[in-house]
């Protein structure tokens, strides 16, 4: 029940606790532990209570387990009582192979607070395997010619046993001709040689039958057999020798199959078959003859499959290169593997805290260890995390760390954190190891509502419809659940006169703004009030905004004509002279339109005339000039309608209708009377009586015409003032815009406005405007002498 209290503790994947690190404490080493191999389930190996100097309570309800590299379930620790004991059967050869001494790395991880112990169990070998052979039988040719001395390397044999109990020495059965000498590899590896101590003669002896034995150093100690059967070969004068005796190669891990690692060569001095070499690996080891084979003709040593230093780093074998007669010659191939940057760190999460108050001080969030297969800088990390987080990465002891926050969190700043812990080792190229944590920050109600913005423009088209969609506001709150649901309110308006309750209402729930009544723009243009925004938060928190709402112009009213006044008593006339030049201003209509912006921009147009082409209308300002000369065959009278049009969407207009009346002499100078000639004087009397009688009767005719005609228009100058000057009762509409080059009272035109009294109401006279820059009839010096015409309007030309 025990153990299984224990596994379930390894799998939880998240820890929720508070660790504070204990500096002094961290990181102290235990042990070393030793423990014989095959040594049975449940073996006492120490009590980590006592080597931890605490008490058994204490183990217990700090949470102390076992953590051993790779995950491994070696050891179990009872923390009733602080036994360490073995959790299964250790057997050091599947556990480190050739390795010797065999460590076993494992951490005693204690919570409440976090404390982290290194220690170490030695796994000690005991003679628990034999000396095995490859070959049960091998096949030596010697020549018969062989010196006294000469050393004949023979297979080694094998034992997984390491140290003391591995093969410390070879014999070999009694006989007259060899002895067989131990000798030593450079891996540790002792392999027979046989020496011969007595020359052969192939004619008295051609074979011998030997028995090799290997004995390991254990107590007792192990043996095995092999027989070896040793040829004598018929002189053959020379034997294979290697260019080297020994191959030193360097190859990284990451070569491909196929790869060429040495081409060994041996040279025969003999001629013929004695003299032709073929090559094979002498004795290679399981592992060796996997990865490596050789090219018999060439001598060419290829890798038959990728070789991995975190697996074995180096590889020794013998390369024999054989004649035809029988001879052979040795080489050794040491094959060192380099070690390459082909393993990325790997991490480990042991505990994970999530979520994590806002406001709360300095946490630990994760404790992670993390480890590289690969060796040298290769095998070494650096670890980091995003530069804009508000986390440290701290190491602890050895390859681990741990993840704390560096202040206070603000949930409103920042409602997750998905932090990306990357290891990275310090090979070429560098591989790196991504950890990805999701940190929850949890909310307090710390945040007023806050509009989106400061103030609101809203534009809504005059006449609108009641309840009207004008806008909205909106406000959101950085806090989350109840905190963040916001409620909306019209405020008082700092105006006591603005009616804003008729005016304006609000949607509480969403903040949406209605018109409810229609607006008139030349009643009200614009009008401001202001919104607040309260949350639902305990105590709760408002903000408030400024809305500005602006009514929008409609094309909703038609151009007013100001001058000429278009009323029931005597119509307005105009008066030009015959001899006016083409382009004379007759006069100028005036309007303007109570609209705003294009609505009220206004344009002139001659819609009637009772003499087409001799008038036109400026289309920008409302002057109406004379098109043409004059001429005597035109029509006194003249009746024009001039068309007011505004440019809204759609137009709107007014008219008014011009009279005209063309008139003789206008402007023309009275002229003086000519000389008369001396000679005349002497003339007939009767001739001068005739003279006299006839200017005198002309002079009568021409003074009672002229009385007549002055007559004539001084009635009618008095009878066109009076019409000029009178106003229809009531008042002008407001709001006019005098807009320059439009139509409307342009700077350029200056007007008087007469009041006069009479039954308690005013009445406005609009002159005509002073034209300085016309040229009248004849030349200004007679004009000025002779005749000054003043028009109704009381403008001197």
């Amino acid at each position: 029940m025990e153990i299984g209290w224990m596994r379930n503790q390894r799998q939880r994947q998240v820890l929720i606790f508070f660790v504070l690190l204990r500096l002094s404490g961290a990181g102290a080493q235990l042990g070393p532990y030793s423990v014989v191999e095959e040594t049975e389930r449940g073996f006492f190996v120490a009590n980590l209570g006592k080597d931890l100097g605490v008490g058994l309570t204490v183990l217990s309800t700090r949470g102390a387990r076992i953590i051993s590299q790779g995950n491994k379930d070696h050891l179990q620790l009872k923390v009733q009582t602080g036994d360490l004991l073995i959790n299964e059967k250790l057997d050091r050869e599947e556990l480190c192979g050739p390795l010797d001494p065999c460590v076993l790395h494992f951490q005693v991880l204690m919570e409440k607070p976090l404390e982290i112990f290194q220690a170490e169990l030695r796994v000690r070998d005991i003679n628990d395997h034999s000396p095995v052979f490859t070959e049960r039988e091998m096949v030596l040719k010697i020549l018969e010619n062989s010196p006294l001395g000469s050393a004949f390397p023979l297979k080694n044999a094998l034992d997984l046993d390491v140290g003391s109990n591995n093969v410390q020495k070879y014999e070999i059965s009694p006989n007259s001709h060899f002895r067989v000498l131990t000798s030593n590899r450079s891996d540790g590896r002792k392999y027979p040689e046989l020496v011969l101590d007595k020359e052969l003669d192939r004619e008295e002896g051609p074979e011998f039958r030997l028995t090799l034995t290997a004995l390991d150093g254990g107590s007792p100690p192990r043996s095995g057999t092999t027989q070896v059967r040793v040829e004598v070969v018929d002189i053959n004068d020379n034997a294979p020798e290697f260019e080297q005796a020994l191959y030193k190669v360097q190859i990284p891990e990451d070569s491909p199959t196929g790869s060429l690692v040495v081409t060994v060569s041996a040279r025969d001095l003999d001629s013929g078959v004695n003299g032709k070499v073929s090559y094979t690996l002498f004795q290679p080891s399981e592992d060796t003859s996997k990865i490596l084979e050789v090219n018999p003709t060439t001598g060419e040593i290829q890798l038959t499959t990728q070789v991995d230093y975190e697996t074995t780093r180096s590889y020794e074998v013998d390369i024999e290169a054989t004649d035809g007669g029988g001879l052979s010659g040795k080489c050794t191939l040491l094959l060192q593997v380099v070690d390459v940057n082909d393993n990325a760190p790997e991490v480990t999460v042991s505990a994970l805290t999530s979520p994590i108050p806002e406001n709360s001080p300095e946490t630990v969030v994760a404790v992670f260890s993390v480890s590289d297969p690969d060796s040298g800088d290769n095998g070494k990390t650096v670890s980091s995390i995003q530069d804009d987080l508000p986390f440290l990465l701290k190491p602890s002891v050895k390859n681990f760390y741990t993840l704390v926050t560096k202040g206070a969190l603000d949930r409103e700043a920042k409602a997750e954190y998905n932090i990306t812990i990357t290891f990275t080792d310090l090979g070429t190229p560098r591989l790196k190891t991504k950890c990805n944590i999701m940190v929850l920050v949890s909310d307090v109600n710390d945040n007023a509502p806050t509009f989106t913005q400061t103030s609101y423009t809203l534009f809504i088209r005059e006449n609108n419809s009641p309840a009207l969609h004008m806008g909205s506001v909106s406000a959101t709150d950085r806090d989350s659940g109840s905190n963040a649901q916001v409620t909306y309110s019209l405020l008082p308006p700092q105006d006591p006169h603005l009616p804003l309750a008729s005016l304006v209402s609000i949607n509480a729930d969403n903040g949406h703004l209605f018109a409810l009544r229609s607006l008139d723009y030349e009643a009200l243009r614009a009008f401001e009030f202001r919104v607040g925004a309260i949350d639902a938060g305990s105590p709760a928190l408002s903000s408030e905004a400024l809305v500005r709402v602006v009514v929008v112009d409609e094309n909703d009213n038609s151009p007013f004509v100001l001058y000429p006044l278009q009323n029931d008593s005597a119509p307005c006339t105009e008066l030009v002279p015959r001899a006016a030049e083409a382009g004379y201003l007759v006069t100028k209509v005036v309007a303007v339109d109570s609209d705003s912006g294009q609505n009220a921009w206004l344009s002139y147009q001659l819609l009637k005339a009772t003499e087409p082409g001799l008038f036109s209308v400026w289309a920008h300002n409302g002057e109406v000039r004379t098109a043409r000369l004059l001429s005597e065959r035109d029509a006194a009278k003249h009746r024009l309608v001039v068309l007011v049009k505004d440019n809204g969407e759609p137009p709107m207009s007014a008219s008014v209708t011009l009279h005209v009346l063309l008139v003789d002499g206008f402007s023309q100078p009275y002229l003086p009377l000519p000389d008369v000639d001396p000679d005349e004087a002497q003339a007939d009397s009767l001739t001068i009586y005739l003279v006299i009688a006839l200017a005198s009767v002309s002079s009568l005719f021409l003074f009672s015409v002229l009385l007549f005609v002055g007559v004539r228009l001084c009635r009618r100058n008095r009878a066109a003032s009076v019409g000029r000057c009178s106003v229809p009762e009531g008042h002008f509409p407001g709001h006019f815009v005098d807009v320059s080059g439009t139509g409307t009272l342009s700077h350029s035109y200056q007007y008087e406005v007469c009041l006069t009294g009479g039954s308690g109401t005013s009445e406005f006279k609009f002159l005509k405007p002073i034209m300085p820059d016309f040229p009248p009839q004849g030349t200004t010096s007679e004009i000025k002498e002779s005749h000054t015409f003043r028009n109704s309007f009381g403008f001197n030309y």
